[in-house]
């Protein structure tokens, strides 16, 4: 939640959002949701053109006060002036982004998206039922580790040195066995499928997969975990086989699959990804609320200010 008054706070939590947006944005499964979506970033771009400006300034408005690490005030005001200038140039050219962001939200509201087989086809298609009284062993993926930043660098350096065999060596490192399953299954953190995005690559080994994107710096690893007849949630009247395997944590009737977990090797260094396929998690046991992304700072600033719930 932004503060409207601390810049430092408001940044850190802008950046937590547009991370969290970079992921849940791999897949969308409603194309209408397109439209907002580009509305709100239209409307970011516009803000952050707003917000260069205004760095720029502050750094005019306190040269007198710019100093380098051996004190010389006449080189830290020719740094602040620089990184002024600086500014000033990122927030012209975000007039093109701005610009471009409009004709493409323009292009986007003229379409009508259409369901596969029609809307009406679509509604009328009966659920899928399964009998739960043959169920065999389930096959989902748990999430081993995902890192970015200067974690994920090294890896990626790892593949592009050494190749992908390489990348998976490393990344394995990070699977401790029944640990990282437990983890995943506790908090809910299994997928159907790995996610991946249309630009991100992928390398196989076994019950592995590695899911890497060198552009937006990240590195992902999943394995593929059987779940026996005899841990899986009991049927219940009205619902299939996979409408059970499926449901979100925190559900009547036992733990649930939903999101990528992580291993203990990787917690220190990675955050937990979106879930592809809409299901929610209940607090786990990293001790985190609300959403994966929030900032453990901005959680505290919402329970003092009493706007957490």
């Amino acid at each position: 939640m932004p503060t409207f008054y601390d810049p430092a706070a408001d940044s850190t939590e802008a950046a937590e959002a547009l991370r969290g947006l970079a992921h849940a944005s791999r897949h969308f499964d409603y194309p209408r949701d397109l439209h907002p979506v580009i509305g709100d970033l239209l409307a970011s771009t516009r803000s952050l053109r707003q917000t260069l400006d205004q760095l720029a300034a502050a750094h005019i408005d306190h040269r007198s006060r710019a100093h380098d690490d051996a004190g010389d005030h006449l080189t830290g005001a020719h740094d602040a002036l620089a990184a002024a200038d600086e500014l000033h140039q990122a927030g012209t050219l975000l007039d093109d982004v701005t610009e471009r962001l409009d004709a493409g939200s323009q292009a986007t509201s003229r379409i009508a998206w259409h369901d596969p087989l029609g809307h009406e086809a679509a509604q009328t298609l009966p659920p899928v039922r399964e009998d739960p009284t043959h169920q065999g062993p389930a096959h989902r993926w748990v999430s081993v580790a995902f890192l970015q930043g200067e974690d994920a660098d090294t890896v990626l350096d790892v593949i592009d040195r050494d190749g992908v065999e390489a990348g998976l060596d490393h990344m394995t490192g990070f699977d401790y066995g029944t640990e990282t399953t437990d983890a995943a299954l506790e908090n809910g953190h299994v997928y159907d499928d790995p996610p991946s995005g249309m630009l991100d690559r992928e390398a196989d080994r076994g019950d592995y997969r590695m899911v890497y994107n060198p552009q937006a710096g990240h590195v992902a690893l999943y394995r593929q975990h059987t779940i026996d007849p005899a841990d899986q949630l009991p049927p219940e009247p009205g619902l299939g086989t996979r409408e059970l395997l499926s449901r979100p944590a925190g559900s009547a009737g036992g733990p649930a699959v939903g999101q990528a977990g992580l291993g203990r090797g990787a917690a220190a260094s990675a955050f937990a990804r979106e879930s592809t396929h809409k299901t929610t998690t209940d607090r786990g046991a990293s001790g985190r609320d609300g959403s994966w992304f929030a900032h453990r700072g901005v959680a505290a600033v919402k329970r003092d200010r009493g706007l957490g719930l």
